[in-house]
């Protein structure tokens, strides 16, 4: 079904999810690292997709964002960790992990899956409906960039 104004309108009616979709990107999308080419290239059209679809939705009270999470503990993460930890606690992976893969981390920890779902709440606030079209980084400061 091609989305029209009018199914646009719709959506706000309808459904919440509909009218606040949120874009799981990643800080990958817009920094993309060497070794993972194919995903940071999947990442940076759903920024693209995201600020289309915000466009395309404009005035209809619809607003379409995208989150960059930078790395974040989950249990993908333990799993990897895992395999490449050895006898190293989970302290002192991380700690190499920001030295050598993410260096330019301000927050020189991974973030949690609650800090970056707390975006997700906020962008799906009536409270946050000026921010529209978005790509907002809960990435603890790894892309070296103001904006």
């Amino acid at each position: 079904m091609a989305l029209t104004q009018a199914s646009a309108w719709r959506l706000r009616r309808d459904a919440l999810i509909a009218q606040y979709p949120v874009f799981i990107s990643s800080e990958s999308g817009i920094q993309i690292p060497v070794e993972m080419i194919h995903y940071g290239v999947t990442k940076t059209a759903q920024l693209g997709l995201s600020r289309g679809l915000a466009e395309y939705c404009a005035g209809t009270g619809v607003t379409v964002n995208a989150l960059l999470p930078g790395p974040t503990h989950s249990d993908g993460l333990d799993e990897m960790a895992a395999k490449g930890m050895g006898d190293k606690s989970f302290a002192e992976f991380e700690k190499a992990f920001f030295e050598a893969a993410r260096p330019s981390s301000l927050l020189k920890r991974f973030a949690t899956t609650e800090e970056v779902a707390n975006m997700v709440v906020y962008v799906c606030l009536e409270a946050s409906s000026a921010t529209n079209g978005a790509a907002l980084r809960v990435d603890g400061g790894v892309v070296r960039a103001a904006f």
